[in-house]
């Protein structure tokens, strides 16, 4: 059973940055590409990053292009999300996931994927 934990959240002026990590243990998330996903307040959780199972492909939602950056290191087992150039409405709770192997769905879709980390809360002042 995999389990996936976020970390590195937290309180931080408009403007600044935060590195997200999601680390897994009970298994190799080599093959897998990875998701990460965000959930304000009476909201819906939405599509943020994925990275493919190389680290070479990337996606983003056009609210966070240019400013968040996803990355893996395979011997950590972990993988990261680098967020710069904060803003207020990037405040939620940030989840990382694991991709199925075989999609059925957008990459963009919550049901694409497996397991879910129990997320890590990002809050931005303005």
């Amino acid at each position: 059973q995999v389990q996936l934990v976020e970390s590195g959240g937290g309180l931080v002026q408009a403007g600044g940055s935060l590195r997200l990590s999601c680390a897994a243990s009970g298994g190799t998330l080599s093959n897998y590409a990875m998701g990460w996903f965000r959930q304000a307040p009476g909201k819906a959780r939405e599509f943020v990053s994925r990275i493919d199972s190389s680290g070479l492909t990337t996606y983003y939602a056009d609210s966070v292009k240019g400013r968040f950056t996803a990355s893996r290191d395979v011997a950590k087992n972990t993988v990261y999300l680098q967020m710069n150039s904060l803003k207020p409405e990037d405040t939620g709770v940030y989840y990382c996931a694991r991709s199925r192997l075989y999609a059925t769905t957008s990459y963009r879709n919550t049901a694409n994927y497996d397991y879910w980390g129990q997320g890590t809360q990002v809050t931005v002042s303005s």
